[in-house]
């Protein structure tokens, strides 16, 4: 844990469609305190910030719906197929994310917040972000699985199969994880993985602060 910092840092990732979303409900139920790095993805590219300018001048108008927003699909089938227009694209966008979630971390801080706080993001650890977290968990399922639920909710086969060749196998992220939770079955089994994980994390902090801090 970061000095200064009473709260448990704890990194959450896996890869397209192994139900990331699933867990950090169930985390967030627990009373974890969830930043979502879509979330703060979908923020800095709003109209009017600096990236969403930025994003335009590098892929041009086709990537903007009629309202002036950004075609998040449109612009991820563009930089999904093309690993050098990917990285320009992170270029943009990911100093942005960073310093919006240090803003987070720093009001979590503020208010004294002591519990944990799980930030939620698909390629932490192709970033090297992972390195900064206290603990690290990772979200599987078999391939199969994977498949079916990514094509079922995007529809298109061709697409999913280039996210996941972008992405870290499951097992080479699994191997740096200090938990891993297995959301191959049903929601229920998830549910009670992520309950021994928290209780785990729970001691964790615990063993940080033995003298009982609060979840503010």
């Amino acid at each position: 844990m970061t000095a200064g910092r009473d709260f448990l840092l704890v990194g959450l990732t896996g890869g397209i469609a192994t139900g990331k979303s699933t867990v950090s409900d169930v985390f967030r139920a627990l009373g974890c305190e969830i930043i979502d790095a879509d979330v703060l993805a979908r923020e800095v590219v709003r109209p009017g910030e600096p990236a969403h300018a930025a994003i335009v001048a590098e892929f041009g108008r086709a990537v903007l719906n009629p309202d002036g927003t950004l075609d998040r699909k449109r612009l991820g089938a563009i930089v999904f197929a093309d690993p050098d227009r990917r990285r320009r694209l992170e270029a943009i966008t990911h100093p942005a994310i960073r310093e919006r979630f240090a803003r987070r971390l720093q009001a979590l801080a503020e208010r004294g917040f002591a519990g944990i706080a799980i930030f939620d993001a698909p390629v932490m650890i192709e970033s090297g972000n992972y390195t900064a977290m206290d603990r690290l968990v990772v979200v599987v399922t078999d391939e199969a699985t994977q498949r079916a639920r990514a094509v079922g909710r995007d529809g298109d086969r061709a697409d999913v199969e280039r996210r996941i060749a972008s992405q870290m196998p499951l097992a080479e992220k699994a191997r740096l994880a200090d938990y891993v939770i297995d959301n191959s079955g049903d929601r229920e089994a998830t549910a009670q993985q992520v309950g021994r994980v928290h209780a785990a994390l729970m001691r964790d902090l615990a063993q940080r602060h033995p003298g009982g801090l609060g979840t503010a």
